[in-house]
């Protein structure tokens, strides 16, 4: 049974029927009062709630309800329905307990696709598989490497939440394997035979924010000669994978949250608002829960895409998969590089199971190739291995010093993940000329693929 809370009879209305045509079974309350003695009588399988029931409140008769729904169903998915001026009261319910919010007016076919998914995360009525674990999701995702358990459970959780439509948040260390992860959730979705078109936010100037995002007109500006269309519109009945989403600045990310609240957007000089259906999966290796704190990142738009959570753990964190990783990747360049007997010693192997890896699976793909490309014997030894990689990090919980030559490898590798190899970028970044940093990039072994 799902349960509609709303005062406005139009709104009970069309709510009722549009699930009922889903084959939903619908009960309506018209404010606390009755939602309290329906709550009495059964437990609805999702809540849908209206926030406001009266000018005079400012939604807190809305908010109380809501902290009496959780004490008493904590269990029961809970939609919030709210206006756009109030998205400071959805976040206000976000936080005491709701599971996403939509705004009015909403667009019925992802109001619908909304309440399945929070139905199928908590376990219910849609009939999606509830989990799938590592050996449903080897076969259609093999670059996903690892047995450890915290990756096992990211699995686990890809599986349940890839076939629903639910915005996924893809948090860790630069060169974790954020992207994979990302391609992961879209391979195992609905969407899969869709686009999945990739935008690296971090990459992308203010200026230049609309255009990328929506596209534009042809006129819209002076050296706009043709349409362009939007990664947005690219990624329609997919998946659009945002990546850095942390780097946006305070104006983009209003416009972003438009776009993912209301799927509507307008290109760049056109009057004319198109409709988007896409699945949005979002990365960075910033913690967005200090930036929401420190006002540089908008609380609602943290509620809008974290959903769900994935945290991927650094390499460090997991050495026991350092091995398979070593392997995998030996597996694919031995065909690559025509060494069909190539192997690694193990003493190398444990070797690198000691070495902090700030770079992470980057880095540790970069180290290998390197040393495939440049050993002269058929198996890898440590001694092939140590001239490619400089000292990294202590780990965070030691205060050992670090030299000037590790400090420097680990600000290009960082710089080189943060701006996607593009070396004019990196090296403006770094302060230095792009021939000083292909200098350094060769004295410290940190093998690349040009970015774009």
């Amino acid at each position: 049974m799902l349960l509609i809370i709303d005062d406005d009879i139009a709104i009970q209305t069309s709510l009722s029927l549009l699930f009922r045509r889903e084959s939903f079974v619908v009960r309506v309350a018209d404010g606390p009062f009755e939602a309290r003695e329906v709550l009495a009588e059964e437990t609805p399988e999702l809540i849908l709630l209206d926030m406001n029931f009266s000018v005079e409140t400012s939604g807190e008769d809305g908010l109380r309800l809501l902290r009496t729904i959780r004490e008493q169903v904590p269990s029961v998915p809970v939609i919030l329905i709210t206006g756009w001026g109030s998205i400071e009261l959805a976040v206000a319910g976000m936080k005491a307990g709701a599971n996403d919010f939509i705004t009015k007016p909403w667009q019925n076919d992802y109001l619908v696709q909304a309440v399945r998914t929070a139905l199928t995360l908590a376990g219910g009525h849609s009939g999606e598989p509830a989990s799938v674990g590592r050996r449903q999701l080897a076969g259609q995702f093999d670059a996903i490497v690892g047995e450890d358990p915290a990756l096992l459970d990211i699995l686990t959780t890809i599986g349940r939440v890839a076939p629903t439509d639910a915005p996924v948040l893809i948090t860790g260390e630069s060169g974790t394997g954020k992207e994979l992860i990302a391609e992961a959730v879209h391979k195992n979705s609905r969407r899969k035979r869709q686009p999945f078109v990739k935008v690296n936010l971090g990459g992308i100037s203010a200026t230049l924010f609309d255009s990328e995002l929506f596209g534009h007109v042809r006129g819209a500006f002076t050296d706009a000669k043709t349409d362009r269309t939007g990664r947005f519109e690219l990624a329609n009945k997919g998946s659009i994978f945002l990546d850095e989403i942390g780097d946006l600045d305070p104006a983009s990310q209003v416009k972003l949250l438009r776009v993912l609240q209301d799927r509507t957007f307008e290109p760049l000089g056109s009057s004319k608002s198109r409709t988007v259906d896409v699945r949005v999966i979002c990365a960075t290796n910033r913690n967005l829960e200090d930036m929401v704190a420190n006002g540089t990142f908008r609380e609602d738009l943290f509620y809008r895409i974290n959903l769900i959570t994935v945290r991927l753990p650094a390499l460090r964190e997991r050495p026991a998969d350092i091995p398979r990783l070593v392997n995998f990747f030996i597996g694919n360049l031995k065909t690559l590089y025509a060494r069909p007997d190539l192997a690694v010693s193990r003493e190398a192997l444990n070797w690198l199971k000691e070495q902090p890896l700030p770079g992470n699976i980057r880095q540790l793909k970069n180290v290998v190739e390197r040393a495939v490309l440049l050993s002269p014997g058929n198996e890898i030894a440590v001694a092939d291995l140590e001239k490619h990689l400089v000292p990294g990090p202590a780990p965070a919980a030691s205060n050992a010093l670090l030299t000037l030559e590790a400090m420097e490898y680990q600000l290009i590798v960082r710089a080189m993940a943060q701006h996607q190899n593009r070396i004019s970028r990196v090296a403006r970044a770094l302060g230095i000329t792009r021939f000083a940093l292909y200098r350094r990039l060769e004295k410290y072994g940190i093998a690349y693929e040009a970015g774009e």
